[in-house]
């Protein structure tokens, strides 16, 4: 409860570093939705109370903290304490599951290090990615990297929403419209990574066999 009224604290005071903080507790294992604070803080800087370009900044940061959290994670403690913690009383109250967690590293096994990006746009995946990058002790670089690009991408995406319903909206309607446009992107990612996928399994059917094995 008293996690929950911290949390409500911060999103009635938003300011660079409550967005860093929220972000990197959304990227890490407590889900919320970043719909909940980079376009109200958009909002905020289309009234001149912040910079919408600083917003995305922190933002992004605070994802990459929370994300490098989850990563370290994986990274030493391993795929058996994982999957043990997912099953543990501490993981339901933190709303990650086996099947959650499964579904993530299947995900990334299967897409390889893009995974990493295009994991940071779809529902459900986001927070959970980092783990399956950490099991695999994929390169730290190279997952701070595409963390960055797909964190950064998502919340430009966020901040571009509330910074035009500025002129649009009023700041109790704010929520609403935010909710709607940004569950039709989330659904838009879902069908372009689903195809993404697809069509690497048609390439991975279609491919030739190898022409030695043919003579």
């Amino acid at each position: 409860m008293e996690s929950i009224q911290f949390i409500e604290w911060c999103l009635e005071n938003l300011n660079y570093w409550t967005i860093t903080l929220l972000m990197a507790i959304e990227s890490s294992f407590i889900p919320f939705p970043s719909e909940i604070v980079i376009p109200p803080a958009a909002y905020m800087a289309a009234e001149g109370e912040m910079n919408v370009f600083l917003v995305v900044f922190f933002g992004t940061l605070g994802a990459l903290i929370g994300a490098i959290f989850n990563y370290y994670f994986a990274f030493f403690l391993g795929r058996p304490l994982i999957y043990k913690f997912a099953n543990s009383r501490l993981g339901r109250i933190l709303l990650i599951d086996v099947q959650k967690v499964h579904k993530a590293e299947n995900y990334f096994v299967k897409n390889g290090a893009v995974s990493t990006f295009v994991g940071r746009l779809l529902p459900a995946i986001r927070q959970l990615i980092s783990l399956p990058a950490g099991l695999a002790k994929m390169k730290l670089s190279t997952f701070i990297l595409y963390t960055c690009l797909g964190a950064g991408f998502w919340n430009i995406i966020l901040a571009a929403i509330g910074y035009g319903l500025h002129s649009v909206v009023t700041k109790d309607q704010l929520m609403t419209k935010v909710h709607q446009y940004s569950s039709e992107i989330s659904i838009a990612f879902v069908v372009i990574a689903a195809a993404i996928v697809l069509y690497f399994i048609y390439r991975g059917l279609t491919k030739p066999k190898n022409p030695s094995a043919v003579n």
